[in-house]
């Protein structure tokens, strides 16, 4: 007998949504959010996410499809009706209420008379329980989001979906709220749907992202599943950076795949390329920054034989603490970056110097040559 709480589950089926002006917010989507995760919709301004999000709640028709919540179909009920609770970026506390009186509110609407016990047990989640008695504008920014979460969890929803719920926090507030609400989601168990533009906030906080762009999801999986197989070039230039570049499939060796490129020749697991690789074709060829090694010209003979390698010389280098950041003009690629960790660092590695990159073939990835080498690179200055 399956005992699987299933309750929780977001379930998304042939979902889309268009407006009367004829603009597609969202294709359709099919998705399943299993109970108890902690899930991102990750993806640029006007990419469908917060539409999504908001079919979940109730707050927008969809124009096709069904949203089941657990075994209850919930396509046609109102928001209130619906067994979930939505935290925005304006956290919309009120202002004359007290923090105890906000947390409490839901439960008083509710006609619930006993709500002491729950309110003092929802503050000491959120952390909370000496701010009782103080009102939202002396809190911070941070603390007002954490009342934010307590005043919806108290509902005791099946979902809690997130907004952009850290937007308007700074830098450092926002990496202490992403481990706070990671905290606090683990300790609840609920199911936390959440929308973001933030990379690193998806990957820091979610078990499972789905990338979505142009109202589609590119890809599904866990944040290090998508870093380091990424299936489009869209998902390799969001999440994070990529290096990409333009091969020719030479010949087959075993289990991997020889490219020519540039005059020289790089190896490719062929487990990790999700571009056909009949002889001749084309493919773009990944890796990341990180994965790279930086060696002066000079040093060239130490290098291992089995490494992929290409020259180049450095045009550029930031230095930001725990790592430079070198980007080298190459044959194959005009402006190659590599993130050099700063532990030993060589004084001749500066602009001007000749250098040869290098990598186990296992960091590299290959994608199909007909999508857009650029796609998602400059997503989030558009977005801003």
């Amino acid at each position: 007998m399956n005992t699987k709480d299933n309750s929780g589950d977001v379930r998304l089926s042939g979902i889309s949504k268009t407006y009367d002006n004829g603009f597609t917010a969202v294709q359709p989507l099919d998705l399943t959010v299993p109970q108890g995760s902690f899930f991102a919709l990750l993806g640029a301004s006007g990419c469908g996410k917060t539409t999504t999000l908001r079919m979940i709640a109730g707050l927008e028709e969809p124009s096709s499809g069904t949203v089941h919540l657990g075994d209850q179909e919930v396509t046609n009920l109102p928001p209130y009706k619906r067994p979930v609770n939505t935290v925005f970026q304006s956290y919309a506390l009120f202002p004359h209420l007290d923090i105890f009186e906000n947390v409490a509110f839901g439960l008083r609407r509710r006609g619930i008379k006993s709500v002491k016990q729950q309110v003092v047990d929802m503050l000491d989640l959120v952390q909370l329980g000496e701010q009782a008695r103080k009102k939202p504008h002396q809190l911070s920014g941070g603390q007002q989001q954490r009342v934010a979460v307590a005043r919806a969890l108290i509902n005791h929803p099946k979902v809690l979906l997130l907004d952009e719920p850290l937007g308007a926090l700074d830098l450092k507030l926002r990496r202490q709220m992403q481990l706070e609400l990671k905290r606090i989601q683990t300790e609840v168990g609920i199911t936390f749907v959440h929308v973001t533009h933030d990379q690193e906030e998806a990957m820091t906080m979610a078990d499972t992202v789905a990338v979505m762009n142009a109202g589609r999801v590119e890809q599904l999986g866990s944040p290090a599943d998508l870093y380091e197989n990424p299936n489009t070039t869209f998902v390799a230039n969001f999440l994070g950076t990529s290096n990409l570049i333009e091969a020719e499939v030479d010949s087959k060796s075993g289990d991997d795949i020889i490219l020519k490129a540039g005059g020289g020749k790089l190896v490719l697991p062929e487990a990790r390329c999700s571009a056909p690789t009949t002889t001749g074709g084309k493919v773009l060829v990944g890796v990341r920054p990180e994965k790279i090694t930086l060696t002066h010209a000079d040093d060239a003979g130490e290098i291992p034989e089995n490494r992929n390698r290409i020259t180049g010389k450095i045009a550029d280098s930031s230095f930001i603490g725990v790592s430079t950041q070198y980007v080298i003009d190459s044959p194959v690629c005009p402006e190659f970056e590599v993130y050099a960790q700063n532990i030993d660092r060589d004084a001749r590695l500066r602009p001007g110097a000749d250098v040869v990159l290098h990598w186990n073939p296992a960091h590299t990835f290959g994608l199909d040559a007909a999508q857009d080498i650029d796609a998602g690179v400059d997503t989030e200055e558009e977005a801003a």
